[in-house]
């Protein structure tokens, strides 16, 4: 069997997984798989809930009552959790759903809103954000679903940033104009990534940030991204030259 299995439909489910187990699944689910897929009682798919692996189900009603599925047998076994954290400014909702949705094709474990002096929006749908999540995993074989924390204002988040953390802010005023080879000086560990508002960090925050141990700032090219870009870019740099890509 393939590594990743993209034929079937694959739903996440929040309950524990095992074989045997029938689940009812809620209205959006049900109306997805009888009425958009048009699935019938016998159907395979596949579900996840982020800690029991991949498994194959059955569709075992779908008739006037809800539909109810039962599990089969496991498929994958349940990788570790990305250990990669994105820490951002909040955007506006179509490209807050963009960023939440490529983090976690990207292979982001922790997503945290941060709050700057120049973030423009101030409050955050973390419900809406872990749909736009869950929705990425059941599209591209990914199980597992990053945990999406309350947002803090930066000082705090920073404040709270275990030591051995490597902390990775995008500035356009990095000394290094290769983003390879400031990665490649990078000191070794796990990672942040921090990706500022549209107007970037003012001078006080930057200071913050030079002023911790273990950070790197990251230029992304001689052109402007918008934070939602710019979020995917450092993404892709850092698992390029640190990550799961190599």
């Amino acid at each position: 069997m393939a590594k990743y299995d993209l034929h079937r439909p694959r739903l996440y489910l929040p309950g524990d997984l095992d074989a045997g187990v029938e689940v009812d699944l809620d209205r959006a689910q049900d109306n997805y798989l009888r009425n958009v897929l048009r699935l019938e009682a016998g159907a395979e798919l596949l579900v996840f809930n982020g800690r029991d692996g991949e498994w194959a189900a059955e569709l075992v009603s779908g008739a006037r009552r809800g539909a109810r599925i039962r599990l089969l047998r496991r498929t994958r076994a349940q990788p570790a959790a990305p250990d990669l954290t994105l820490a951002f400014a909040p955007l506006k909702h179509a490209r807050l759903d963009y960023m939440a949705q490529k983090a976690v094709e990207m292979g982001i474990g922790i997503m945290q809103p941060v709050l700057t002096r120049r973030t423009q929006v101030a409050r955050v749908n973390l419900e809406r954000m872990r749909a736009n999540a869950i929705e990425a995993a059941e599209q591209c074989g990914i199980l597992s679903v990053p945990v999406i924390e309350q947002p803090l204002p930066l000082e705090r988040w920073l404040a709270a940033l275990p030591p051995e953390r490597v902390l990775i802010f995008c500035d356009e005023e990095a000394e290094i104009p290769d983003p390879l080879a400031a990665l490649a000086r990078a000191p070794a560990g796990p990672i942040a990534v921090l990706v500022g508002p549209e107007g970037g960090f003012d001078d006080q925050e930057r200071g913050m940030l030079m002023g911790r141990a273990r950070t790197v700032r990251l230029s992304l090219g001689p052109r402007v991204l918008r934070a939602d870009t710019a979020a995917v870019a450092v993404l892709a740099l850092v698992q390029a030259a640190r990550g799961d890509w190599r």
